[in-house]
């Protein structure tokens, strides 16, 4: 096997152009394929930048000659070559116009035939893939995307260093606090029987930083949760991660609507404008969720006042139990939306905790076709109609549920199963805005206690601290919290903080916490928040949401080097696995074996 000694590299493959004809370089890479038409041989070399054709023929030496054809798909070389124009020009390619006529030639390293070939939109299932995610990795879309995502971190950096942030790096062995997600934890050799946590955010610290004086931080910063796994979901994940003092509300939004604008326009070339903002509940009413999907319309509007003295008791007996009646109109979904197709529907909504869809199919010729029509007065028809800015062609679909929230949450669901099946969503268009004036509390039906929505260091808006006093008005108690929402995805998260530590303790007691529990999960921060705390406040951005929605791509692992599965396993390395006897004793540590569901199958 040849070795790189004496041999230095002076050209990635793909940077190559004609202007480089007649110059002599030197190229490393992988074969992509090698074609010998017996005379001639061609190989094309590939490396992260694209690929470039090699050429050998009579006039090379028959040394050189019998290793290219020697050369197989993913052999290692490197050749030394002068660039010279193509006689058949390729157009698919950035270098289609020159090849390399090689004068030497070395074979670095040899390999077997791969499990799958190695093209952008390979047939290989993804369990494979990720089995040989070193050989996936070397798919052109892969590399594409972790370049973009390298680009997306310099821009983050670049960004707030030239604001005046100071990159500062967290400890990722940390104090076990449960709150939300499940920890990940590890356990302490040298303490038998203690553990530390991964953090699920440098939330704590980043708030010590501002009481020790950095007033400007971010980081990025690297976090984990235990918790089961969706597309834009890992179990370790990448946060831009930022705070700052002496700040409001709008000094925060401020900074990071300018950085994702500047994402956008550094590294797409798209200038998205200010983002428009949005209350809590305006979003609810409208969109049925606090990340709407913004790039198409299908609003929710409210029939209460339509309704509320009909003889359909599906609809009044929502009301009369606090609840409500909203719909949404499908525009020209007539034929789209046929009967067979609502029943879909109906049984979508019940499979998501809802209890069906009352529907009006509006046909081109003026008719009008429902599945509650008989228990309604035509003026009543017609006032929802009207309310739907309903017109021929339409179909129009009504939820009503005794809880309130239940039937936004459950329309907007539906809105978005709807849009997809109409194909009303626009490609390559982005919609971010901010959602504010989040609730403090929610109301957890499980418990049938209040949680913090956010997390409890969240600051609330000064108008509605008397409310945490009155038991009838917490569900009123607004924060000083926002959110980032981009094309019906969470980008981003924050608040302004307390820093009052009777106001934190306060909190900390209607949310159930004593004390003594308050001071062992948190007494580090309520302590230094003695000494004296600056006003503060920030936020993280999801880096992988980020690099995910810019690309358009269908899942964080799209974007990933190395990711895990739906188990929170990665295939390649069968991780995790278990460990010897030896080190759970190093640990003090003994293990119950539980069988998975796979193991039990076999």
């Amino acid at each position: 096997m040849d070795t790189m000694t004496g041999f230095k590299r002076t050209h990635y493959c793909g940077t190559l152009r004609a202007e480089n004809i007649g110059e002599t370089v030197s190229v490393c890479g992988w074969i992509q394929r090698q074609r010998d038409l017996g005379g001639l041989i061609f190989a094309d070399l590939r490396d992260r930048t694209g690929l470039l054709q090699l050429a050998f023929g009579d006039d090379t030496d028959k040394e050189i000659f019998e290793k290219a054809s020697s050369l197989r798909s993913e052999y290692v070389v490197a050749a030394v070559g002068t660039v010279r124009e193509r006689e058949s020009k390729s157009k698919k390619i950035p270098t289609g116009d020159i090849e390399v006529f090689v004068t030497e030639l070395r074979i670095l390293s040899k390999a077997e035939t791969p499990p799958f070939e190695i093209v952008d939109g390979t047939k290989a299932n993804e369990m494979l893939r990720l089995k040989y995610r070193y050989l996936d990795l070397r798919r052109p879309e892969l590399q594409k995307n972790l370049m973009f995502r390298h680009k997306v971190a310099k821009i983050t950096r670049d960004y707030f260093d030239e604001n005046g942030f100071l990159e500062i790096e967290t400890p990722t062995l940390i104090k076990s606090t449960p709150e939300g997600a499940r920890d990940f934890l590890v356990p302490s050799r040298i303490h038998p029987g203690k553990f530390y946590a991964l953090p699920q955010s440098p939330q704590i610290y980043k708030q010590l930083c501002m009481v020790a004086g950095f007033d400007r931080y971010m980081q990025i910063a690297r976090c984990y949760r235990d918790e089961d796994l969706r597309a834009d979901r890992q179990p370790e994940f990448t946060q831009i991660d930022l705070e700052m003092s002496f700040v409001t509300v709008e000094d925060v939004l401020s900074i990071g609507e300018g950085y994702i604008r500047r994402v956008f326009q550094d590294a797409m070339g798209i200038d998205i404008g200010p983002l428009p903002r949005m209350t809590y509940q305006e979003a609810m009413e409208k969109y049925g969720s606090d990340k709407p999907d913004t790039r198409y319309g299908m609003e929710i509007f409210n029939l209460a006042d339509e309704v509320k003295n009909c003889g359909f008791a599906v609809f009044t007996n929502a009301l009369q139990a606090g609840g409500g009646v909203h719909g949404i109109c499908a525009k020209g979904a007539f034929k789209a939306l046929s009967r067979k197709e609502l029943d879909k529907l109906i049984d979508h909504v019940k499979g998501i905790g809802g209890k069906g869809i009352a529907w009006i199919r509006m046909g081109e010729d003026g008719s009008i076709a429902s599945s509650f029509k008989k228990f309604m007065t035509e003026e009543e028809m017609a006032a929802i109609i009207a309310k739907a800015g309903g017109e021929p062609g339409d179909v129009i679909m009504i939820i009503s549920d005794e809880r309130y929230n239940n039937s936004l949450t459950t329309l907007g669901q539906l809105r978005i199963t709807v849009a997809k099946k109409l194909d009303l969503i626009p490609k390559g268009v982005y919609k971010p805005l901010w959602i504010v004036e989040f609730p403090f509390f929610d109301w957890d039906e499980e418990t049938q206690t209040w949680v913090a929505m956010h997390h409890p260091f969240t600051a609330i808006v000064d108008e509605c601290l008397p409310y945490l006093e009155d038991e009838s008005r917490k569900g009123e108690v607004r924060a000083q919290c926002y959110d980032m929402v981009l094309n019906g995805i969470e980008l981003a998260s924050g608040s302004i903080r307390i820093t009052d530590p009777e106001l934190q303790n306060r909190v900390f007691e209607l949310l159930g916490l004593t004390d003594e529990e308050a001071h062992q999960k948190f007494g580090h921060l309520i302590d230094a928040f003695q000494y004296g705390a600056p006003p503060h406040g920030g936020m993280a951005l999801g880096l992988d949401r980020v690099v995910m929605q810019l690309l358009g791509a269908e899942s964080l692992r799209d974007v990933l080097a190395f990711p895990k599965v739906q188990n929170a396993s990665e295939p390649m390395t069968n991780c995790p696995d278990f460990v010897d006897d030896a080190q759970l004793d190093e640990l003090s540590i003994a293990v119950t074996r539980k069988e998975t569901e796979e193991e039990t199958a076999e």
